[in-house]
């Protein structure tokens, strides 16, 4: 049955997230999940959703959630598109503007999903290398035929991030949409949603998986101009957001407090490990993130796999042209402290 498939599918090689161990006592710095649970708000909120209702459709547009997105970012709600996570917008998004054989672009190194959706599509690539300094060369982008443009800010892996001002520039420089895929937005200084009112091809996606602790409730939106979101509309799954993620979503939205709190926490031990693992003999960026990516000490492979067996999980990760690295989620401080110890012992 292979050969019934189309040819540009067969060859795909596909997008690997990372691991999900089934059974427990693993410490998890892999998947840059938030270490502490989501708002009590959120869990109050489901319990009272679960009703006899979830019977019915959940809403197709998402109505409720947008209002709730829309007053965090003081835009209208006809500017949200709700998705099943953030990587469904990004579907959404690459479907809606790539065609076979049309071109987009992306920098790297960064998030590996790009290179398959565009591939998904038929169509083709235009890789952007980062400087040493982590940012890009807008001559790089001086293609007139692109058609989409993906960048993570904050980065992935590296955990860097561009300025507003320089995303800004990006923008006006391209002949064609920027999906800025804000994932870890949560952990930055700032970022980019005030850039859609200006800057028509500017679109800026969010995730609920990271700063709001509800990597298991699939959702994330983005927002852009309201005649953007119109058409991709048409485009999204008919219910692409089940009734208790949407739920979720709006508490989670509503209870900036709390995400704050989680959030400075993140903030102090990503400080800490960035100097602890600085003086082990690792170069590691400044990071806007909820990770490190740490290159530049023992070989990465090996210490991937001396942590797996003393079932630490970070993600080992490689690029062409590039050594390979650990990306390391933060972690509560107890889960940090053990890394330590045993990337210590194994220096």
């Amino acid at each position: 049955m292979t050969s019934s498939f189309r040819p540009h599918i067969v060859r795909l090689a596909g997008y690997v997230p990372g691991e999900q161990p089934q059974g427990g006592g693993y410490i998890k710095l892999n998947t840059n999940e938030n270490p502490y649970p989501p708002s009590p708000r959120v869990l109050d909120a489901l319990s009272r959703a679960l009703t006899d209702r979830l019977r019915l459709y959940p809403d197709p547009v998402a109505t409720e959630f947008r209002r709730a997105a829309a007053a965090l970012h003081e835009v209208e709600p006809d500017m949200i598109l709700a998705g099943n996570g953030s990587d469904d917008l990004l579907t959404i998004l690459t479907r809606s503007f790539v065609g076979q054989g049309d071109l987009a672009a992306y920098p790297t190194p960064s998030y590996l999903l790009y290179s398959t959706l565009i591939r998904l599509e038929d169509g083709r690539e235009h890789v952007v290398p980062y400087t040493p300094e982590w940012t890009l060369n807008l001559a790089d982008f001086d293609r007139p035929d692109l058609k989409l443009v993906y960048l993570a800010n904050p980065n992935s892996p590296s955990g860097t991030s561009l300025s507003r001002h320089q995303v800004a520039e990006l923008a006006r420089a391209l002949p064609c949409p920027l999906v800025v895929d804000e994932a870890y937005a949560d952990f930055a200084e700032e970022h980019c949603v005030s850039l859609v009112r200006d800057h028509p091809n500017v679109i800026v996606t969010r995730s609920f998986s990271k700063g709001y602790s509800l990597a298991g409730i699939r959702l994330g939106y983005l927002v852009a101009q309201a005649a953007i979101v119109d058409q991709l509309l048409k485009v999204k799954d008919s219910y692409n957001c089940d009734a208790l993620s949407l739920v979720a979503g709006a508490a989670a939205l509503e209870d900036q407090d709390y995400l704050g709190l989680a959030r400075c926490k993140v903030l102090a031990t990503r400080r800490r490990l960035t100097a602890a693992l600085r003086d082990l003999g690792y170069a590691v960026p400044d990071s806007q993130a909820n990770f490190v990516w740490a290159t530049g000490g023992p070989p990465a492979r090996e210490t991937f796999e001396q942590l797996k067996e003393r079932r630490v999980l970070v993600r080992l990760m490689s690029y062409p042209g590039y050594p390979a690295g650990l990306r390391i989620s933060i972690g509560t401080d107890g889960e940090i402290d053990r890394l330590l110890q045993i990337l210590t012992k194994l220096k």
